[in-house]
């Protein structure tokens, strides 16, 4: 640091303000007696006590809190990057393969975890099932600690579940130390830490489970997961609008945030990716709750399809992409009474507003349907939430199939977003959704202008796919395949 003495501070001090050019040295301030540096000129030095020793000092380094930060020798000297071994960080799958699916493969030795969810909704029972998995896979012990339940209470789950193994460890602790502890005692290649919230450190300020306290005890659980290796996941609440409960620091002090979804009266779950530094951010996986745990679900689709005997009016079969997945989804509609005033327009697993949207839509566009004084149903099949505009077309075919008593032709899916003007917009990811509905048999398929094999270059085996332009000329198209 090279300093340049001034004899009049005050005038230093003003013309120091003055300078706003961020080329030259910004000013600061220096005791002589005893080096200390106040932000700001004072006359009586607030460290000292000694009067009219503060001076002004031109800072050519950087500074934090108005004092100069030094250069040090680093630990570890920077590498070319191609002489570093990646092997460290290569995931090791869990056992469970919906779940590796979505960490991109399994979890890396040291990364960290945290796996958001409602209460209820299966969160302990699954990661009770990835520590049964990686305890009898993996080599290493798997540690689960229980800030809400007793070990008692685990284990009883676990005889459900039949995940009791040797090598998983069990304990009820809400002490950060005494969690440092089971470490060093057991060693585990993986740990599970439910919940975040519960657990508390009298290194930090606040009542357990307050901001400061889960800052504190994730800053020191992530610290020591890097340092030893462990697979760490953390499972942390939410708040009522669906958010992780704690400081928004929380997420960025992890490497993964995961989101477990799903409703408590249908048996379909999904972990959702939200941030994933090894991996895709945006894959979902799915699971079926039964009454002996969780379990995979590799092939989804046929939860959220109805099968029929004769076609009904008011179904539509559209392909909504989760993530990188394609899911074969049904949309139901029913057409109420004619009522006066305003008519109910309620629905269940969609987008409220679009439907909104979609039948103003009909009503502008078609001549035959008339919606503005009859109750509207729509809903999904499965316990699904389709919020995508690819979805839009199914929903208008579906109502437009309920109101005019038309019922569609089984083996038809309908994928594009419906504009204000009755176009059917392109969507993305067209091939991949066509691929998954021949895989289920599906024949036919109305997809947008431009999406059509033609455009593409893509033609699933076995099926005809037909391009419309809006929502009239898809009437049409599914009046001609009903007749045929």
């Amino acid at each position: 640091m090279t300093t340049s003495r001034s004899t009049s501070p005050r005038a230093g001090a003003a013309g120091g303000r003055g300078r706003a050019s961020s080329r030259e040295p910004r000013p600061a301030y220096e005791c002589d007696a005893c080096g200390h540096q106040p932000p700001k000129w004072v006359g009586r030095c607030p460290e000292c006590g000694e009067w009219g020793s503060v001076v002004e000092c031109t800072v050519t380094g950087p500074t934090v809190s108005g004092k100069v930060v030094s250069s040090r020798m680093p630990a570890e000297p920077a590498r070319p990057i191609a002489t570093i071994s990646a092997a460290p960080a290569r995931a090791r799958p869990t056992g469970v393969s919906e779940l590796d699916r979505v960490l991109g493969g399994g979890l890396v030795p040291g990364a960290v975890v945290l796996l958001a969810g409602e209460p209820g909704v299966g969160k302990s029972t699954l990661l009770l099932d990835v520590a049964q998995q990686w305890a009898a896979g993996a080599g290493s012990p798997s540690l689960v600690v229980s800030g809400e339940e007793s070990v008692s209470q685990v284990r009883l789950r676990a005889e459900r579940m039949g995940t009791l193994h040797d090598q998983l460890y069990l304990a009820a602790e809400s002490d950060l130390a005494a969690v440092l502890g089971h470490l060093d005692a057991v060693k585990p290649g993986l740990l599970v830490l439910d919940s975040v919230q519960t657990i508390s450190t009298t290194n930090a300020e606040g009542v357990s489970g307050g901001v400061t306290q889960v800052r504190a005890v994730t800053a020191a659980l992530v610290a020591v997961a890097k340092e030893r290796g462990i697979a760490t996941v953390l499972v942390g609440h939410v708040t009522k609008d669906g958010q992780v409960a704690g400081p928004r620091v929380l997420e960025h002090l992890v490497d993964v945030v995961l989101h477990f979804e799903g409703d408590k009266h249908s048996s379909l779950r999904m972990v959702r990716g939200v941030k994933n530094r090894f991996g895709a951010a945006d894959e979902v996986g799915c699971f079926e709750m039964h009454e002996g745990g969780i379990s995979s679900l590799a092939d989804p689709s046929g939860l959220f399809l109805t099968r029929y005997s004769e076609p009904v009016p008011g179904t539509c079969v559209t392909v909504a992409m989760e993530g990188r997945r394609a899911l074969v989804t049904e949309v139901q509609a029913l057409i109420g009474a004619t009522v006066a005033g305003s008519p109910r327009r309620t629905v269940s697993g969609l987008d409220s507003a679009r439907l909104a949207m979609v039948l103003a839509v009909l009503q502008r566009r078609t001549e035959r349907l008339t919606l503005h004084d009859r109750e509207v149903f729509a809903a999904t099949v499965g316990g699904i939430r389709v919020v995508e505009p690819a979805a839009d077309l199914a929903v208008a075919l579906a109502v437009a199939s309920g109101g005019l008593n038309l019922a569609i032709a089984p083996h038809l899916v309908a994928i594009g977003e419906v504009g204000l003007t009755g176009e059917v917009r392109r969507v993305g990811a067209v091939p991949r959704r066509l691929a998954e509905a021949a895989r289920l048999g599906f024949r036919l398929a109305l997809v947008p202008t431009g999406c059509g094999p033609d455009s593409t270059g893509v033609t699933p085996g076995g099926m005809q796919v037909i391009e419309v332009t809006d929502v009239r000329s898809a009437l049409q198209a599914v009046a001609r395949a009903s007749a045929e």
